[in-house]
């Protein structure tokens, strides 16, 4: 089997409802030479078994984003990575151009669009695409693409229930800045709309001043809803 020259790596649980969908537009991928790795973080109904036909290399791993896309970098066999939100969709031309951004740099991520009938949704993604652009630091909403070589140097995702992936763009920022591209891969806004667009916005703010602020990432996986496995 010839070795891949991108793997995406899905962290799902949970997605039975709506996992096939969410796989079915990169299985046309899979034949150019991208790696399907979809890792499951104990999903309690049928996600593992419906994503198993759709994916190269189903994996299992300790439920987390940052557990669950360490263990399927660990499995995958290509030099390039790419970790996919399960509600996040690449754009047309997506893997070309990440090929052509990690010639010249060492990662890099996607400006985003947010999915939903809210007019906020899109000042939100602006907001975010220059703040990212900004600052260096991506969101895992952002699809982060990186070079295998770079993320074993920085160690992979920092292992803690929030802001994963702000810490692991510091430690990435540390060997050089993004490739920041301005096709947009468009991310779900349910839980913007579920939970009120503005009172959520300021509940990221306050989240991540906090993190900077030196706040334990369990505590504010707790303020945004979310119950960290247990240790």
């Amino acid at each position: 089997m010839p070795t891949p020259t991108l793997s995406i790596i899905l962290p799902v649980l949970n997605e039975a409802a709506g996992i096939a969908s969410v796989l079915a537009p990169l299985q046309a991928l899979r034949p150019a030479g991208v790696e399907l790795i979809v890792v499951d973080g104990g999903s309690t109904d049928y996600t593992a078994h419906l994503a198993t036909p759709l994916s190269d290399r189903p994996v299992s791993a300790p439920r987390g984003r940052a557990s669950q896309m360490n263990a399927g970098a660990a499995m995958a066999r290509a030099d390039r990575l790419l970790f996919l939100h399960a509600d996040t969709r690449l754009p047309a031309g997506a893997i070309p151009a990440i090929h052509a951004a990690l010639d010249t740099h060492l990662w890099g991520r996607f400006d985003v669009r947010i999915e939903g009938t809210h007019p906020m949704l899109s000042v939100i993604a602006t907001m975010m695409n220059w703040r990212s652009r900004l600052t260096g630091i991506a969101t895992g909403d952002q699809a982060i693409f990186v070079t295998r070589k770079a993320f074993k140097q920085v160690g992979g995702f920092v292992d803690q229930p929030l802001m994963e992936d702000i810490a692991f763009s510091r430690n990435m920022k540390a060997l050089g800045r993004p490739a920041c591209l301005r096709q947009r891969v468009t991310t779900a806004g349910r839980r913007w709309e579920a939970h009120g667009v503005f009172r959520t916005m300021v509940l990221m703010w306050r989240l991540r001043a906090a993190y900077a602020l030196g706040a334990d990432p369990v505590d504010l996986a707790r303020r945004y809803g979310y119950a960290p496995r247990q240790s």
